[in-house]
């Protein structure tokens, strides 16, 4: 990673935890963070641009994750996106098999959450995913790496929000929007660490499953092979902690922070 500067700043930081801490909280959606380069690559007016963060940004995560840290007795490690996912989406597949290609936001977004022209339909992809998403990849997957040679286990547990309403760049709005989505792997999310999920965030009014998004994220070089690794995405549903302004409400961040240290300590082991 290139140091940070006024110009260019942290793509992304790995936060240490505690040195038994077999738990990665990773927050890749945080950041309103566009560098100059990459902003005159979107043909959004800055006004269009703003609004488009507003909807796509899931805002405030990174200090529940944060506060979450700095509450749990094992101090879980964190890997943080300094950038927003207009620059990339790490949590993307960078090739065919990503099924958010159909609405033009793969790995590099042409299209706005609300289905409208981000960048043109000729961008070339590679030097952003060349650039961006595979030093990050390669960056988390060596945060995995040193954890399970240190630990043994690792535990990926993902952090985003969603908004109360469904936007229409989303494949799958039409099923439920619970106050806290589970999404799980096959794999790679065991009933244990499910059930723990749903202990630690049953107190919000519910807990729902795959729904409106599923699946979690996992460094490629583990995916369906190293049980040791597992994983799950906790989607939180912003009307919890933020106001009509999208501004923070200070108890909801609160609770939420509660609620996963909760999470990180009953499988931290």
């Amino acid at each position: 990673m290139t140091e940070p500067s006024a110009d260019r700043p942290a793509a992304f930081r790995l936060h240490p935890g505690a040195p038994g801490s077999p738990v990665v909280l990773h927050v890749p959606h945080s950041s309103r963070v566009v560098p100059g380069d990459v902003r005159a690559g979107i043909v959004l007016d800055d006004r269009a641009l703003a609004e488009e963060l507003d909807h796509i940004t899931d805002a405030y995560t990174e200090r529940i994750a944060a506060t979450a840290a700095g509450a749990a007795r094992v101090a879980p490690w964190r890997f943080v996106n300094g950038l927003s996912r207009l620059v990339v989406d790490p949590e993307r597949f960078p090739d065919e098999r990503e099924e958010m290609l159909a609405v033009g936001m793969g790995a590099v977004y042409t299209r706005t959450t609300h289905r409208e022209v981000l960048r043109p339909d000729d961008t070339d992809a590679r030097p952003l995913i060349d650039r961006y998403f595979r030093p990050y990849a390669e960056a988390m997957e060596a945060a995995v790496a040193e954890r399970l040679a240190a630990v043994g286990r690792v535990v990926v547990v993902d952090v985003h929000s969603y908004p109360a309403k469904v936007l229409p760049y989303e494949l799958h709005g039409d099923g439920p929007r619970p106050p806290v989505c589970l999404g799980t792997d096959s794999f790679h999310t065991p009933d244990g660490l499910l059930d723990a999920a749903r202990r630690a965030f049953g107190g919000f009014g519910g807990t729902g499953l795959n729904s409106p998004f599923g699946g979690t994220y996992m460094p490629l070089r583990y995916y369906g092979r190293e049980p040791r690794v597992s994983a799950l995405m906790v989607e939180i549903r912003r009307d919890l902690y933020l106001d009509e302004r999208g501004a923070p409400r200070d108890e909801g961040v609160a609770a939420l922070a509660r609620a996963l240290a909760g999470l990180v300590e009953e499988i931290s082991g």
